[in-house]
């Protein structure tokens, strides 16, 4: 079970995540976010978490990006993914290669087929399926659609994003079987602002189901 805690803002919150035996950490470039991160304090947090022996998939959160600004960062940061949370082409994940992955948030079973149908064959995580609301690009609190996701994740590695808590995280990884799980406001004390007991609760109880 791999677990994403998506975000991160402050060296101290990400030191604490990987502490807690994080596999990846995700970083939001998208400025309307209420937990966006400019590259150059993205560049300096995880320089500094390394230089304290931090070790993570870094990941980035991009929204409607073009392609080469999406290098530019993940060069600039020392990213080791892209996370396509917007409207993007499927072209630009061929463009961008395994080192980026798609989240797509299905309204409905039709949608999610034909999403996944026009990326086949994706390494993990292929793909991350976030709960659908039309205004906004994740990172809502909303829960998602478990029985839809589950469909999926029957087919493709995914990580199940959505309303994910300490207290719902174990029933949504026994119904869906993810690849993996991703959090952002379940463990928040604000938004941008993570709670250590959270997230340790969090993790745990991920780590618990996925045995």
């Amino acid at each position: 079970m791999k677990i994403k805690i998506c975000g991160i803002t402050t060296v101290e919150d990400g030191l604490t995540a990987v502490s807690l035996s994080t596999d990846m950490l995700g970083f939001n470039f998208y400025p309307p976010s209420k937990r966006y991160i400019t590259p150059s304090a993205c560049a300096a947090l995880i320089a500094e978490m390394e230089a304290q022996g931090a070790r993570a998939a870094w990941v980035g959160v991009f929204v409607n990006s073009p392609v080469d600004e999406i290098r530019a960062i993940m060069e600039q940061c020392g990213l080791h993914l892209a996370q396509l949370h917007g409207d993007e082409p499927s072209s630009m994940l061929a463009e961008l290669g395994a080192a980026a992955f798609r989240a797509i948030r299905p309204s409905s079973p039709s949608e999610a087929e034909a999403q996944i149908a026009a990326l086949p064959h994706r390494p993990p995580p292929a793909f991350l399926i976030d709960a659908y609301r039309p205004d906004e690009y994740g990172g809502s609190g909303t829960v998602g659609d478990w029985k839809l996701a589950k469909t999926i994740a029957a087919r493709t590695p995914i990580l199940l994003a959505g309303g994910l808590t300490a207290e719902n995280v174990a029933t949504a990884v026994a119904q869906v079987h993810p690849w993996g799980v991703d959090v952002a406001s379940g463990v928040e004390s604000a938004p941008g602002i993570k709670d250590a007991a959270k997230m340790k609760a969090f993790i745990e109880a991920a780590r618990e189901a996925g045995r």
